[in-house]
């Protein structure tokens, strides 16, 4: 029998008795395993009531909850299956999640640390613990975690790349680099490794290794406007703004309008001695200001000094 099928015939054993709670549970299981996480909600709560000792019905309450990203909920559904079953491990784990999205660094490592205390080898465990304290603006605690992460699982990518990423940070260049070839090593299609790697060459004064490390990133990600952008700014700084031009050009043709696009094409038409596409894009980068890095009375500046 296929899901659709027994979840047809759930439904059906609940319209013919909706008291009937065995069923219900496995239909919102069903519904949650098979991506209806809208509907499974609705039998999770109704059972919430009926079987308020359940722990499996509150993990999995928080389960629908945070694929919904209702997190306040999820907290709450994860923290009564603890309450009800505090040996549950995965509980503790989804709820550090849960607080990691809602900004509760602190709280989360907790939880993360509640299940090492357990499971020692749980390198995921690591993992969320390095991106809180990344997010607290901890490079070393993190770089600890990360690092704990890839001693149990060597193949973990996103640790390599945020271990890249933190002694790119503290100009640790070689090992930087080390970590990002290990990333691609494992992942070949992992377009940001090529990025960062171009960014390094540019700064190491290797122009033509950047750009092709920055063609591989848009070959691999089209839409990765901060690849278009360093990528101009290469062949402006070698005076090919006509090339640069092309480029921001494909770049908003690929990625649609945005402030940091505009602006840099407005600084490029300036190169060029286009003073009126120059304000016609520095305009357009105040439009799309939700997109726009650069403070905005620089761009009016800009304007103003056109004329």
């Amino acid at each position: 029998m296929s899901k659709a099928e027994k979840i047809e015939e759930l439904q059906n054993i609940l319209s013919q008795d909706s008291s009937n709670l065995k069923a219900r549970r496995q239909l919102a299981i069903l519904l949650l395993d098979s991506g209806y996480a809208d509907e499974a909600l609705l039998h999770l709560l109704y059972l919430s009531k009926a079987t308020p000792d359940d722990s499996g019905i509150f993990y999995n309450l928080g389960i629908a909850c945070e694929k919904l990203k209702k997190y306040p909920e999820a907290k709450e559904a994860y923290e009564k299956a603890i309450e009800l079953s505090p040996e549950e491990l995965d509980a503790s784990y989804n709820l550090g999640l849960v607080l990691t999205e809602l900004q509760d660094y602190d709280s989360a490592i907790e939880c993360f640390n509640k299940v090492l205390a357990k499971d020692p080898k749980d390198s995921n465990s690591y993992f969320n613990i390095g991106i809180c304290y990344l997010k607290k603006g901890d490079q070393v605690n993190a770089l600890m975690n990360f690092q704990s992460t890839i001693e149990l699982n060597d193949e973990d990518i996103y640790a390599h790349f945020y271990i890249g990423n933190i002694y790119k940070d503290m100009g640790e260049i070689e090992t930087a680099f080390a970590e990002f070839n290990k990333v691609l090593e494992l992942s070949p299609d992992y377009s940001w490794a090529y990025y960062n790697l171009a960014v390094i060459f540019w700064e190491c004064g290797q122009a033509q290794d950047a750009v092709n490390c920055l063609e591989k990133t848009i070959e691999l990600n089209p839409k990765d406007v901060d690849a278009y952008i360093t990528y101009a700014k290469i062949l402006s700084a070698h005076e090919q703004y006509e090339n640069a031009e092309a480029k921001i050009l494909e770049a908003i043709q690929n990625c649609g309008n945005n402030g940091n696009l505009f602006y840099i094409m407005a600084q490029i038409q300036k190169y060029l001695q286009n003073r009126d596409e120059s304000l016609k894009y520095f305009n357009l980068a105040l439009e799309n200001s939700a997109t726009l890095n650069t403070d905005i009375k620089f761009v009016n500046r800009e304007i103003q000094t056109l004329g």
